[in-house]
């Protein structure tokens, strides 16, 4: 596996001029924060990624996590020493408040960092990250004392968390699970239950794990109203916070799984385990979605962060390896790939998904930091209807890029590529997660038209619909490059808007017909959105070239061009072609038997 190299160069261009970091670092609470500051972390936190945790890599997916009869895990060779390395230099607090031993940074810049995380190592990544959910929802939700027992703990990384939702017989479907929790006299409860798919549900990175529980108390009302959320540490903790005896709750199997092999998923045993009330009673799903949709927002940038290394892979391949003679060169020799035209495609198919992605990932994540720090609540609302709106766009279309993208490197690669040690296979396998956990990519498309889409009768997707609009008109003000993008860009949203307005008319009256078109809907709106984010990169780029202010860069800003005027006019037009599609309805998808679907 070659090395992987941070993408500093390409962060700090999104953090300038797509999402406006200096604004962001002007919000309240983040005055301590510039973008010097911000820069000089990614290189910092770059070169710990790609120096410790990236060799890491290829060893986790060899040697995968280890179950034993004593209910733990180990994990691969070095992991618990790049994790120490990681915690006591605070990477992992970067996001959280101050008072809690965070950084207080915006969510924007932990994203940036996440991002060269996740693609040094997307296994290990899994472990802190979890975290983070248990984190917000504490901070949220959880009493004084929770916070202070817990939630500095997890900020600090001394301890870890997980999310504890999915059982064997309750999936997608939450409101169907059947853990119990039963009150005790002293206020404490006892959890009795079975929990599958449980990320680094145990492990030798830290001593304490906190497990976060939805289960059932028992006069809940059925369904998703009546889940509850608890904490059940790993330990006991003791009055002085101390750790003291270990909890009934265990490991007692490990997937074996296509990727992500370090990062042990576990099934879980509450066997009268003791838990604490997060909260309030039959609260606990309301709880967990504050967890759940920034772990959505995670789950994209996952999809984003493997095509990057994947993207690296396959151009550094595409340049050493020598095949063929390409078109135009001289007879009896051999050329790089990267001189083939179909090769060329594939790696510029890559190179503009990858930005489109990052593009959409740090867009949605300052939508939130707005939402939660603007000083105007008329700019709070506005900004968490698009987080809201981008949320299923970003976790379902970047992790669906994410396996097209591995893909086309394990095609680059040729047959080396099918090669486990080239190490490109595993980032395929490993990709294959994303569009499936915290929420199916087709849950995501039904949230997408069914809750999102009619947000606020529809002004919501209309304002966003205008604003690409505004783009394109800026772009057709511009030089031949610029106008091509707005122009195919003009035509794509033109569908788009036909395809929304099919939905809002059609939905209503029978919401199957707009549910089986969701998700080519998502594809279709996910896809005008990632070319008009490149078309403002453009336009950022042509105008960092006409100031002069490329500092010697200048080919990196005309990439930007090229790159956005490739999307438009060679991705782009699929989408518009998802428009049957969309407006086809459910008939197609009935018109077979469930018996003759064999």
């Amino acid at each position: 596996m070659s090395d992987y190299v941070p993408p500093i160069n390409d962060l700090s261009f999104v953090l300038d001029h797509i999402v406006d970091l200096p604004a962001v670092c002007a919000l309240e609470g983040f005055e301590h924060v510039d973008r010097e500051t911000v820069l000089g972390a990614l290189e910092e936190f770059g070169r710990l990624c790609s120096e410790v945790i990236a060799p890491l890599n290829r060893v986790g997916d060899l040697q995968g996590s280890t179950w034993h009869p004593d209910f733990s895990v180990t994990t691969p060779e070095g992991f618990p020493e790049a994790y120490e390395q990681y915690r006591k230099a605070g990477w992992g607090a970067v996001a959280f408040p101050e008072e809690y031993g965070g950084g207080g940074f915006p969510l924007t810049v932990s994203l940036a960092l996440d991002e060269l995380l996740t693609s040094a190592n997307m296994a290990f990544s899994m472990a802190p990250l979890l975290g983070h959910g248990a984190i917000e929802l504490l901070l949220e939700h959880g009493s004084e004392e929770q916070k202070e027992v817990y939630a500095t703990r997890l900020v600090s990384g001394e301890w870890t968390g997980t999310m504890n939702l999915t059982e064997p017989d309750a999936g997608s479907d939450v409101g169907a699970l059947r853990t119990k929790a039963v009150p005790q006299p002293d206020g404490r409860y006892r959890i009795t239950g079975t929990k599958i798919f449980i990320t680094f549900g145990d492990h030798d990175l830290t001593e304490q794990i906190a497990h976060l529980v939805l289960a059932r108390t028992p006069d809940a009302p059925p369904g998703t109203k009546g889940i509850s959320c608890f904490i059940v540490p790993k330990l006991l903790v003791n009055d002085d916070g101390t750790l003291g005896e270990r909890n009934t709750a265990n490991v007692v199997s490990i997937e074996h799984k296509m990727g992500i092999k370090a990062s042990p998923t576990c099934v879980m045993d509450y066997d009268d385990a003791v838990g604490y009330l997060i909260g309030e009673e039959n609260a606990g799903m309301r709880y967990m979605f504050t967890m759940m949709n920034n772990a959505r927002l995670g789950v994209g940038l996952e999809g984003l962060a493997l095509s990057e290394r994947a993207w690296q892979m396959a151009r550094t391949y595409a340049e050493e390896r020598r095949q063929g003679r390409a078109p135009g060169s001289a007879p009896g020799t051999s050329s790089p790939i990267i001189e083939h035209p179909d090769v060329r495609r594939m790696l510029l198919t890559m190179k503009a998904l990858v930005e489109a992605q990052r593009a959409l990932v740090l867009l949605n994540a300052q939508a939130l930091d707005v939402a939660g720090h603007h000083g105007d609540e008329s700019v709070r609302t506005e900004a968490a209807d698009l987080a809201d709106l981008l949320t299923p766009l970003t976790k379902a279309w970047c992790t669906d890029m994410g396996v097209e993208v591995t893909s086309l490197a394990v095609q680059v690669h040729g047959g080396m590529g099918f090669i486990e040690e080239t190490g490109v296979a595993q980032l395929y396998r490993d990709a294959r997660i994303a569009p499936i956990y915290e929420g199916t990519n087709g849950i995501q498309a039904m949230d997408l038209v069914g809750r999102k889409l009619p947000m606020r009768g529809g002004a919501v997707i209309g304002a966003f619909l205008d604003g690409i609009d505004a783009t394109i008109a800026e772009l057709r003000a511009g030089d031949e490059a610029l106008v091509a993008i707005g122009d195919a860009l003009a035509d794509g949203l033109a569908e788009v808007r036909e395809a929304t307005s099919w939905i809002f008319e059609h939905g209503l009256a029978n919401p199957t017909d707009a549910l089986a078109g969701a998700t080519p809907y998502l594809r279709m709106l996910s896809t005008l959105t990632g070319g008009w984010l490149l078309g403002r990169g453009a336009l950022a780029a042509r105008r960092v070239l006409s100031e002069d202010t490329a500092g010697g860069d200048e080919g990196f800003y005309e990439a930007k061009v090229v790159t956005a005027r490739f999307f438009a006019e060679q991705l782009l037009p699929a989408a518009s072609g998802l428009k049957t599609s969309v407006t086809g309805g459910a008939g197609i998808l009935f018109a077979i038997d469930a018996e003759h679907l064999r």
